[in-house]
């Protein structure tokens, strides 16, 4: 189990070898994710909770191999990234605050889109920059080749669920 994992150790995954609390992190990610497919083969509406936290947090240290994984150079540029909490509106913040290149919404819509849950265009996370927007077209939190992602709904105007 993970709790028996020595201090400091690297667990090998399908991407890079991870560490015990990041290997931890992703596995709720990829919970949720695949409970959200549940529940839109459902047709039932999950209420976020917080605990997005961790799945955001994954999403924005996957930055850079959502760019390598494309055979991309990731931007030497920090991002900046603000998340606005599902439950207390508290904004949860990623990268140094005068970054230019930024990306900020709801952290259910964030977390979302880098599970390729929903299209860009049916959300309202907002790039400014260059390097940002390039990033929301291909973020993904999971480790492996890229995945196809998911069709619009919309017409782009973006919406939450």
């Amino acid at each position: 189990t993970l709790s028996e994992a020595p201090a400091g150790a690297r667990l090998p995954w399908y991407g890079p070898p991870m560490a015990v609390p990041s290997m931890a992190s992703a596995r709720l990610m990829e919970t949720w994710a695949h409970g959200q497919d549940v529940a839109d083969a459902l047709g039932v509406t999950r209420a976020p909770t917080d605990r997005l936290r961790h799945v955001a947090r994954i999403g924005v240290r996957a930055r850079d191999f959502a760019f390598a994984v494309r055979g991309l150079s990731a931007p030497v540029e920090e991002f900046r990234v603000e998340l606005t909490s599902p439950m207390t509106g508290e904004l949860w913040t990623y990268g140094p605050e005068d970054a230019a290149q930024r990306v900020t919404g709801p952290a259910l819509d964030f977390c979302l889109l880098v599970t390729q849950r929903a299209h860009r265009s049916d959300l309202t996370v907002r790039a400014e920059g260059p390097d940002a927007d390039h990033w929301l077209d291909i973020a993904q939190a999971f480790a492996g080749p890229p995945g196809a992602g998911r069709r619009a709904k919309s017409d782009g105007a973006g919406g939450t669920r």
